[in-house]
């Protein structure tokens, strides 16, 4: 009976040992599946992420020469002129600011598909940064639909460049610190971390915000003034926007400006619900990114759309074009363009052969 009785046990052991081991294969098997296919899942969100950075970087690049070339020819217009139209000033100071965004975008580009390693508060402070400029960009794009509609503009003072520049650093910064307040952090500021523009993590409250802000107020502000201009000059029977040179650029301009922001707008939103506390996945964390590529990418548009379109820069380029085609033509090539000044033989005749 003692030899049964031990037989049984080891038998029991054995089965134990055996299934014991199964189950840790089995788990060895799952974890290590899992670990490929959130492998695979990084890699294909950072091949996403690479390839929106690779367009990006390129339309980035062309937007920095077009507003360097925009900002030459400002220059170059206020030495010859000693004097700017309030209108090419409203034009001007919007590419200077969309410049500017090129500029902060370019921790997004460098970094991608990683991220930028810094300070809580130095990440805030970025987000303060492009949240105020972008702001900035969307108030004059409202001044300047405020002057097309009532030209000149009926109140005195928003006829000085100084006060309108004022009004609008001052309102953009005071709407940047209330989102700066929403979206936080509120501790752990010298934590350095991966800095995101916008995280996910602010929540729904900061991004339907921003959202509101940045562009659904200043785009509500310029569809009640073009409204307005529409129904003064069906009034007048006369031609609103198309009879300025500033009216195409600037609905090219603002069109454009506006997708780019309600795309970004409602992807945060979209993120910070499916988020909803927890870290985002490759694939939602390549989805934002793309987002903010489409942001800046509005930027870069936008300057080249008003060197495109708007006619006095975009003969400005023509003309330094034709420079740059004549300096590169060879020396003994045929010359259709050279002004030959003809011969000219004057005959007069002199007191003496007058009187002889």
């Amino acid at each position: 009976m003692s030899n049964q009785s031990t037989e049984a046990t080891d038998r029991s052991t054995t089965r134990s040992y055996l299934l014991i081991s199964t189950i840790s294969a089995a788990q060895e098997e799952l974890s290590t599946s899992e670990s490929s296919s959130s492998v695979l899942n990084r890699i294909a969100a950072n091949d996403i992420t690479s390839t929106a950075n690779y367009v990006y970087s390129f339309l980035a690049v062309l937007g920095l020469v077009a507003g360097c070339f925009l900002l030459h020819s400002f220059v170059q217009t206020y030495r010859a002129q000693r004097r700017v139209a309030f209108l090419d000033c409203l034009l001007w100071a919007f590419c200077g600011v969309q410049l500017l965004l090129l500029l902060l975008s370019l921790h997004s580009a460098a970094h991608r598909p990683g991220f930028l390693k810094s300070t809580a508060a130095g990440c805030a402070a970025l987000s303060f940064a492009v949240n105020a400029a972008s702001l900035c960009a969307l108030l004059v794009l409202v001044l300047i639909a405020y002057v097309l509609t009532l030209d000149p503009p009926s109140h005195a003072l928003l006829r000085r460049p100084g006060v309108c520049a004022a009004l609008v650093v001052l309102t953009a910064t005071l709407a940047s610190l209330l989102l700066a307040g929403l979206r936080g952090p509120r501790e752990g500021l010298q934590s350095v971390e991966d800095c995101a523009m916008d995280p996910a993590r602010a929540g729904v409250s900061y991004a339907a915000a921003r959202l509101c802000v940045i562009c659904l107020i200043p785009y509500a502000l310029q569809t009640g003034l073009l409204t307005a201009g529409c129904v003064r000059q069906w009034r007048s029977k006369g031609r609103f926007l198309s009879g300025s040179e500033e009216g195409p650029v600037f609905l090219a301009v603002t069109t454009l400006v506006f997708f780019c922001q309600l795309f970004y707008g409602v992807a945060l939103i979209a993120g910070a619900r499916i988020v909803a506390g927890r870290s985002p996945s490759p694939r939602e964390q390549a989805f934002l990114n793309v987002a903010e590529g489409v942001l800046f990418t509005g930027s870069a548009g936008s300057l080249l759309l008003v060197l495109l379109v708007h006619r006095p820069c975009r003969e400005s380029l023509t003309g330094v074009l034709r420079q740059l085609r004549d300096c590169c033509r060879r020396p003994g090539g045929a010359q259709p363009n050279r002004n030959i000044i003809a011969p000219h033989i004057e005959i007069t005749d002199t007191l003496q052969d007058i009187e002889s």
